[in-house]
């Protein structure tokens, strides 16, 4: 999980976005490396359905 949350930063820091996307979507990665220190399970499938709106050009929204 810290592997692929740290994948998930390195690719939101080298979008191609205004900063105050960027911070958005680095806040959403933080709520979700908060949420596996609770329900691992949750923030996995959260951090999924974030890289997959990544990978389909969506802006992630949780």
């Amino acid at each position: 999980m810290a592997e692929r949350l740290k994948q998930a930063h390195a690719r939101v820091y080298s979008l191609h976005a205004s900063a105050d996307a960027k911070t958005a979507l680095t806040r959403q990665l933080l709520i979700v490396t908060e949420l596996a220190k609770r329900d691992l399970p949750e923030a996995a499938r959260r951090l999924s359905r974030f890289v997959q709106d990544l990978d389909e050009g969506r802006p992630p929204v949780h």
